[in-house]
């Protein structure tokens, strides 16, 4: 491995040039000092040409293995038009089930298409295909004939059918409600997941992400358990990315699942996969109400929406998960959501202490993802209980999805407290960040164009939505600098690899990406910002 010599450009951290020998970050500084470090040996230089140096980026919400398979199968994330959608359907090869997904609630009427629409160009196959949030699923009649669900199938307890005025299911499946069909539906193999794995680290390194955390490493909603691919891949050597793995907390258990993410974290502790956090769904998603709110959405007959985990329960289980030391991975949308989170931290904390008095301890690193609407009352308190805000800030627009099945039903008001990025900085709150892929694209400087402009990508395809360029609460913009270092620092902090990672600094792993710009320039586009190289300790594992 040669050493390396980086010059000519723009360091994030501000430095003139950076040295690498071994794999390691030797030397940041000025040209001469570094020039010093690398004496005696040979080395090759990285003429930057103007452009930038950054740590890698870390996305601390993303669903790889799902992303890649969603790609290789009845994709729809390239289209935003029930028509396009058809076609696709249409078109997809066999004759058995029909899977994929990743269709837009916008392009439906109330953000809810129709069985009879697959039915015309489905008629015969069973066909199963979960929106872009994987939060409902859109299927055919003969999907839900082979289920069995009719008329008087009830709702689970975490979900629900959508019905028309005559009680009869339309053919979209909320939440738990997924969970009827999905056990049918053809298994995934061991190889199919392996392949996934490979090409999803090859797309996320060309997008200069460099290292993630699973937020659902467990069987959810179809997809089987991905804990023995990475472990797999990772004593192959083919994992090359630094990994996390989120423990899917199965709602419907207890504390007795803590002993099993144990073992599972003692196995996975040394290599580049590392099971040291638990991810727990406190609710569901705006859109179908079913995130959950501290008043009632506008018009739904006082629904507040549903809270996944008994609060009372949840802070329970949080202190257990703290005392054992994993970091807690909070999926929270609606303002009673994050406060229950909240809740629970504060009640763990207030053990811990007691503990600390003991001799105890613990290094858990909580965060709560998504934050859709915080109440302002717990925006300082991210800061007091040293909780992550980890930010998926490309939802923070006036998209379409958000203008017309979100807003309505917040209600001015509330409509005010979304995606409080900003507020939660002020207020001296970390900030980690993330992409949810495949629910958005994992392109991290689209997300970090809309976290400092808070306005949509103009090349998105939800540019033509009338108010997409009109910044969504201005206030809550970011700087670059606190963008950026989400996606760096803040995000390895969360996945337990800041020692590591996160920063270019002195002993830390070489996982670099050089730009094709300086984003810092003013005027950049940032959307359009690509990677050029991307190292992993000090190795090329992307070039464009």
């Amino acid at each position: 491995m040669s050493a390396l010599l980086f010059i000519g450009g723009r360091v994030f951290g501000g430095a003139e040039a950076v040295a690498v020998t071994n794999g390691r970050i030797a030397a940041v500084g000025d040209r001469a000092a570094v020039l010093s470090e690398l004496s005696g040996q040979a080395f090759d230089v990285v003429d930057l040409d103007g452009r930038a140096l950054v740590p890698g980026l870390q996305d601390a919400h993303i669903h790889p293995v799902s992303g890649a398979l969603e790609r290789l199968r009845c994709d729809l994330t390239p289209w935003h038009a029930k028509a396009d959608y058809l076609a696709a359907v249409a078109a997809y090869p066999g004759d058995g089930w029909i899977t994929g997904g990743g269709w837009s609630m916008a392009a439906f009427p109330g953000g809810l298409p129709h069985r009879d629409d697959l039915d015309t160009v489905a008629p015969d196959r069973p066909v199963f295909l979960p929106n872009r949030d994987h939060h409902s699923a859109w299927v055919n009649s003969r999907a839900l004939l082979i289920a069995g669900i009719d008329r008087d199938t009830p709702d689970p307890a975490d979900g629900r059918i959508e019905r028309d005025a005559a009680g009869e299911p339309t053919g979209v499946l909320h939440e738990g409600a997924m969970d009827l069909i999905t056990g049918l539906l053809p298994a995934d193999t061991a190889e199919d997941y392996d392949r996934a794995l490979v090409e999803a680290q090859r797309y996320l390194f060309s997008l200069g992400v460099t290292g993630w955390q699973d937020a659902i490493v467990g069987a959810y909603a179809g997809t089987r358990d991905q804990f023995d691919t990475y472990m797999q891949a990772d004593a192959a050597g083919v994992l090359r990315a630094r990994v996390t793995g989120a423990l899917w907390w199965d709602r419907g258990g207890d504390e007795t699942q803590i002993a099993a993410f144990e073992s599972r974290r003692a196995l996975a502790r040394h290599g580049r996969f590392r099971a040291t956090a638990v991810k727990i769904m406190q609710d569901g998603v705006a859109e179908n109400f079913t995130a959950a709110m501290l008043d009632p959405y506008v018009g739904q007959g006082g629904h507040c929406g549903q809270s996944n985990v008994d609060p009372a329960r949840l802070r329970d289980y949080v202190t257990l998960l703290d005392a054992a030391g994993f970091g807690v991975h909070f999926h929270a949308i609606g303002d009673r959501a994050v406060r229950e989170c909240l809740d629970a931290v504060e009640t763990a904390r207030g053990h811990r202490a007691v503990e600390a008095g003991r001799g105890g301890a613990s290094g858990a690193r909580h965060h709560l993802a998504h934050l859709q609407v915080v109440h302002p009352d717990d925006v300082p308190r991210f800061a007091a209980l040293d909780v992550t805000a980890n930010i998926q800030a490309l939802w923070a627009t006036h998209h379409e999805q958000n203008d017309t099945l979100c807003v309505p039903f917040f209600g001015p008001e509330r409509a005010g407290w979304q995606y409080p990025f900003g507020s939660i900085a002020r207020t001296g709150g970390r900030l980690a960040a993330g992409s949810d892929w495949p629910v958005t694209t994992p392109d991290p400087w689209w997300a970090i164009h809309v976290a400092v402009h808070r306005t949509e990508p103009p090349v998105s395809g939800e540019a033509d939505w009338p108010t997409s360029q009109v910044p969504m609460l201005p206030r809550e913009a970011l700087s670059l600098e606190q963008a950026l270092t989400a996606y760096t620092l803040g995000s390895a902090y969360v996945n337990g690899t800041d020692d590591e990672t996160g920063s270019i600094t002195v002993g830390k792993a070489a996982d670099l990406v050089v730009l094709d710009r300086d984003p810092f320039e003013p005027g950049a586009a940032l959307y359009e910002t690509r990677a050029d190289l991307v190292f992993v300790d000090g190795d090329v594992v992307h070039e464009r």
